[in-house]
């Protein structure tokens, strides 16, 4: 599985993005896809993570709220809506799949990652 993430962008606090995460290769839609995050000095954050079908959704507290993670398995692509967006939701974001079930929030249990895609909140 090969995934690309897309859609970062400088915004202003209080406004929205929609990150994409694309998948190619085969067994996407068997996936649980998270989404991460990594400011500069820090070690890489937990965002949401999504079940292979939809169904079930996880997010981190900081976030809970305000982003929204979905999928589309006919299109193979996970999306990040981000709302009310703060400076502190500065960071490179990287989107990742796991054949794993659960909750699972740590980076070493992803099998596959993205390249990421800078997002910039100005205050």
């Amino acid at each position: 599985v090969q995934l690309q993430a897309s859609g970062g962008g400088l915004v202003r606090a209080g406004n929205s993005l929609r990150l994409s995460c694309a998948a190619s290769g085969r067994g996407f839609s068997r996936y649980k896809v998270g989404w991460f995050r990594q400011a500069p000095g820090k070690e890489r954050q937990f965002v949401a993570h999504i079940s292979w079908s939809g169904d079930s959704t996880y997010y981190a507290d900081s976030v809970k709220g305000r982003f929204t993670i979905s999928r589309d398995n006919t299109k193979n692509t996970v999306y990040l809506q981000m709302n009310s967006l703060k400076p502190e939701d500065t960071a490179i974001y990287y989107c990742a799949a796991s054949p794993r079930i659960g909750t699972i929030v740590i980076p070493t249990l992803y099998d596959y990652w993205g390249q990421g895609t800078q997002v910039t909140v100005s205050s």
